[in-house]
């Protein structure tokens, strides 16, 4: 069973103390951990086959005869292009737009504050008091220019909180980069370079994008330059929820590309050298599972982020768990008939944020939505959609199953509040 916080402000993922929710409840959620980004597997060697006569096959196993010009069946990555040299074609036309992003932050850390504050511990310690600490948090990402004016895009978690961002190209002129915004919802940010004439990324289209296709991760991983791995598409829509980030908006584009630490922000390329999809995540301890968020999303969200400098997300207030036969079930053995669970589907209501839009509509903890705006839903992934795709300030209609009846709800959604770690 999953929950999602997703529309709850970013945050690490931890344990929800539940107003009025036995703590046994949380435990029936299955926890992924995702990484932001971590390594991932190399693509399985190129595999041959040949050709053999029956009389051959019959051979035993210790003499086996190949016919003198076997058929090679090339790998289905080459196929799809009809050119084994696509990958080469791809890097030397797009590589210079890809580049190299070092960021630094500054983090103070202060003694207790007895220290600072009871007149006492001052005049015993004296000079020795415990001092303000200071340290340095520096990180390596990539990104790739839509501008040829200067303006990149690259994963929010690249910059966040950033005292310096400096960007390196190809050809290795290194300039400061300014953040014109982030947004930790989506993981996307903008930076801007002074800088003219720069090469820029063409873009593709992410929402015909098919599992199977070949796709090419160019980026800095572990601080090794300009490196190119290759792979396919190997799901398209895959929610937040399904790689354990609720926090985060995306449908994600998963491929089997290896990518590593540093390759956040960096394209997933098409073999027309099109960018489709920005590389961002692995799910930690797998192997051949990266996560890349879909252009499509990157650049709705970088357009905003250039224009405003923000992107507010609309947010309802609430914690929720998709309710099927199964979980009803669990749900039942631990709270007993405190929800009075009589639907077999729906999106089941496990807590509602103080002073919050769903606070204000009076959903209450045990309500099971069975429709948004008129559209029946069934699952946390798309009442997320529906919410994201409403307006805020606007009423949004909500149908919920309360107590065997039917209730119609008003809800204006507000702008999700941000939390940033410190």
């Amino acid at each position: 069973m999953k929950t999602t916080n997703h529309d709850s402000a970013p945050k690490k993922p931890k344990r929800i103390n539940t107003r009025g929710l036995p703590h046994g409840l949380w435990m029936l959620s299955s926890g992924v951990a995702v990484v932001f980004l971590g390594s991932c597997s190399l693509l399985p060697a190129k595999t041959f086959e040949t050709q053999q006569s029956e009389t051959q096959q019959s051979e035993t196993q210790a003499q086996k005869t190949i016919e003198p010009n076997p058929v090679i069946f090339p790998p289905r990555i080459i196929s799809s292009s009809g050119d084994p040299n696509f990958v080469v074609k791809v890097v030397q036309q797009v590589g210079p737009a890809v580049v190299r992003i070092d960021s630094s932050r500054t983090i103070t850390s202060r003694g207790p504050d007895e220290f600072n504050s009871d007149p006492f511990f001052r005049r015993f310690f004296g000079e020795n008091a415990p001092q303000s600490r200071q340290r340095v948090e520096r990180g390596t990402g990539s990104g790739f220019i839509i501008n040829s004016s200067g303006q990149i895009v690259t994963n929010s978690h690249v910059v966040d909180g950033a005292d310096r961002v400096t960007v390196t190209l190809k050809d290795g002129r290194t300039f400061d980069g300014k953040v014109l915004g982030e947004d930790p919802v989506t993981d996307v940010a903008t930076i801007k370079i002074d800088a003219k004439n720069l090469p820029t990324l063409s873009v593709g289209n992410s929402d015909t994008l098919q599992p199977g296709e070949a796709v090419i991760a160019i980026g800095n991983p572990l601080g090794l330059n300009n490196t190119v791995t290759s792979g396919i598409i190997s799901a398209t829509g895959r929610s937040s929820s399904d790689i354990g980030a609720s926090d985060k908006r995306v449908d994600y584009i998963q491929t089997d590309a290896a990518i590593n630490p540093g390759n956040s922000g960096g394209p997933l390329l098409n073999t027309r050298g099109q960018v489709i999809a920005m590389n961002t995540a692995i799910i930690q301890g797998a192997q051949g599972l990266g996560f890349a968020i879909p252009i499509n999303t990157v650049q709705k969200i970088s357009q905003e982020l250039i224009a405003t400098g923000k992107v507010d997300h609309p947010y309802l207030g609430v914690q929720m768990v998709t309710l099927t036969p199964e979980n009803k079930e669990r749900i039942k053995n631990i709270v007993g008939d405190r929800f009075n669970l009589t639907a077999d589907d729906g999106v089941l209501l496990v807590d509602i944020v103080p002073r919050s839009p769903a606070s204000a509509a009076q959903l209450q903890v045990g309500d099971v939505i069975k429709s948004i705006n008129n559209q029946p839903v069934t699952k946390i992934e798309q009442v997320q959609k529906l919410v994201e795709n409403s307006k805020i300030g606007t009423k949004l209609p909500i149908e919920v199953e309360r107590n065997r009846q039917i209730v119609k709800v008003d809800i204006q959604p507000a702008a999700l509040p941000v939390r940033r770690e410190e």
